[in-house]
């Protein structure tokens, strides 16, 4: 595997941005790993941070370059700050940042990334997750596949208990008023409804989270909803919290869903 970290511009956001970015590379003589590229134009799946973290921590907390190696498929690893892959309240882009622009900008720098939805997935943990689903079920003209990792997928009820905590600058900050989140294109339950209403494609759907993670209910309601609106979800809850050793090897499982 080729593993670059790449800064670009980023006109809707207007500020740089970067990237971690593995490709494909066949190897023979690597000691403990064999690199495959046995795809003339690569799947290419977009990785996702959680709220703490940003590029660089899937390379620093798991394994993914070895767990791709043999794959034949591209990896982009963006980071997004605190954006919560939203076009926020007080001004900068990021949804459209990483729906539109960030899948145009890897297609002129790597021409060998695919363009076809069915060879475009994305996954991501917690904030990450939240992030994955909004593209797989916001973007599912782009994206083919979305897998959810312990994901915020129901935000817009979770503020009214309290699951996520309470209204504060950062939140009004990212969603607006959180009155108004329910129903808007903010909120994950509103989003995939809309999709079944229209001729847009349905996504392929995974999700997994631990039975001892805070985000355990929020999961539990989005699958409901899912279901009930008709849309296939392969869906895992075992033991686990919020927790690295859970990601690590649930992302594992989530290659051999997308590419079995």
């Amino acid at each position: 595997m080729a593993l670059m970290e790449v800064s670009y511009f980023s006109n809707v956001l207007g500020m740089n941005m970067t990237m971690n970015v593995i490709i494909p590379q066949q190897t023979s003589t690597q000691i403990g790993m064999t690199g495959s590229a046995k795809y003339q134009v690569y799947p290419t799946l977009y990785l996702l941070h959680g709220m703490s973290d940003d590029h660089s921590i899937w390379l620093r907390r798991t394994a993914i370059e070895r767990y791709v190696s043999e794959l034949g498929i591209a990896v982009v690893m963006p980071t997004t700050h605190l954006g919560w892959y939203t076009d926020t309240a007080y001004g900068l882009k990021y949804w459209q940042h990483i729906s539109e622009e960030l899948p145009q900008i890897c297609r002129e720098f790597f021409p060998r990334m695919s363009s076809k939805r069915e060879e475009t997935f994305v996954a991501g943990l917690s904030m990450g997750g939240y992030g994955a689903f909004k593209l797989g079920l916001g973007k599912s003209e782009t994206f083919g596949a979305a897998a959810s990792l312990s994901g915020a997928l129901d935000i817009a009820t979770a503020f009214i208990p309290g699951e996520m905590g309470e209204e504060t600058p950062f939140w009004s900050g990212i969603f607006g008023s959180l009155e108004e989140l329910k129903g808007s294109a903010n909120d994950l339950l509103h989003v995939s409804s809309e999709l079944v209403k229209s001729d847009r494609p349905i996504p392929r759907l995974f999700m997994w989270c631990g039975e001892q993670d805070f985000l355990f209910g929020q999961n539990q309601r989005a699958l409901k909803h899912l279901e009930k609106l008709g849309l296939e979800v392969t869906a895992s809850f075992t033991e686990g919290d919020h927790s690295w050793v859970h990601w690590d090897e649930q992302i594992q499982v989530v290659l051999n869903w997308l590419l079995p």
